[in-house]
């Protein structure tokens, strides 16, 4: 059976992305496959500049090294156009560094910025991914996320019901 290099509990966090770590962030780089699937890392933290109110950029951290870029989004409207009080929270950005996929970052990250929305009395967290080859649809199912039947752009909508935090 072969030994899976799982990060060790305690290990893994998000950080703020700052000064000190804004290199290592902007080294990120998803495989060549993949990179027609998300934006690069530098886009993201351009973006959340712009939305500096919605965003909410992290770093994935193992011990010191950088890993990954995962950015949520909170309370933004979803479409003003067709529902301006149409409010929602999710998972905007996730990037693994090509090296470092398959060793459970990716999950940990879905995982941290659920926990996040939770604590912030999120009820629903919401996700969108393009479709075809080497699509990340299977990972979202496989956290337990659903198809809304909505398109963001070209790309799936889905969500998952967080159950609240009890004291």
């Amino acid at each position: 059976m072969p030994v899976l290099n799982i990060p060790a509990p305690g290990t893994l966090r998000l950080e703020p992305v700052t000064a000190d770590n804004f290199d290592a962030v902007c080294a990120i780089q998803v495989r060549a496959d993949q990179a027609h699937l998300v934006s690069p890392v530098v886009k993201s933290l351009a973006e959340a500049y712009v939305h500096a109110a919605t965003a909410w950029p992290r770093a994935i951290v193992d011990g010191d090294e950088v890993v990954g870029f995962v950015m949520a989004f909170h309370d933004f409207v979803w479409d003003p156009a067709v529902d301006p009080d149409d409010r929602r929270s999710g998972l905007w950005r996730l990037n693994i560094d090509a090296g470092r996929q398959g060793k459970g970052y990716g999950r940990f990250a879905v995982q941290a910025v659920t926990e996040e929305l939770r604590a912030r009395g999120v009820g629903h967290a919401y996700v969108s991914w393009s479709t075809g080859v080497n699509s990340p649809e299977p990972f979202y199912l496989g956290l337990g996320f659903r198809p809304t039947g909505e398109l963001a752009s070209d790309q799936r909508v889905a969500m998952l019901p967080l159950a609240p935090n009890l004291p």
